[in-house]
């Protein structure tokens, strides 16, 4: 366990602070990803399944009225299931953003040593330069598991939209032509 920890402390002092942050962002992005994967598959269901239960008990489901009440109804249902979606999109740009701050801040390291140390020594260079590459990689990497992540969840809730609105019809009069 102790072996983890340090190669995970090497792996920081690699890369720098920032990596520290990036690495606390992704963390709480895939929290609020994984929060959100189980509203879906828990949560949601019972909600839906109360709704439209409902629905189902309701008298009147052809007028005005019940057509508002429907819409409230849905909209909240979705709403409730997009819950941090916009937070974990914001997370999933901000991912890059952040790896981009870890390659100046190497890159800054770098020009330290090639003033300090004259135009071309490449050892002193080497720690500045993985300063510079490691926070990019580890900021792409988050940002496309976050991706793919929030992608999923969005299509799951328009999908879960569509079956709201099939699953609670308004009764609609039959007009003849």
């Amino acid at each position: 366990m102790t072996e983890f920890f340090e190669a995970i402390r090497d792996f920081t002092e690699t890369g720098g602070q920032v990596l520290l942050v990036i690495g606390l962002l992704i963390f709480v992005m895939w929290m609020l990803i994984l929060e959100r994967v189980l509203y879906v598959f828990v949560w949601h269901k019972n909600h839906k399944r109360d709704a439209v239960e409902q629905w189902q008990v309701r008298e009147d489901k052809s007028s005005w009225n019940a057509e508002q009440v429907r819409q409230k109804v849905i909209s909240r249902l979705i709403l409730n299931l997009n819950g941090s979606i916009p937070i974990i999109q914001a997370l999933v740009a901000l991912c890059p953003l952040l790896g981009l701050m870890g390659t100046v801040t190497g890159m800054i390291e770098v020009f330290d040593v090639m003033a300090i140390s004259g135009s071309g020594n490449a050892r002193s260079m080497a720690s500045g330069v993985s300063k510079a590459t490691i926070p990019t990689m580890a900021g792409m990497v988050g940002a496309l598991s976050g991706v793919f992540a929030s992608t999923w969840l969005t299509r799951t809730v328009k999908t879960e939209r569509m079956h709201l609105e099939d699953a609670i019809e308004i009764d609609r009069p039959i007009t003849s032509a």
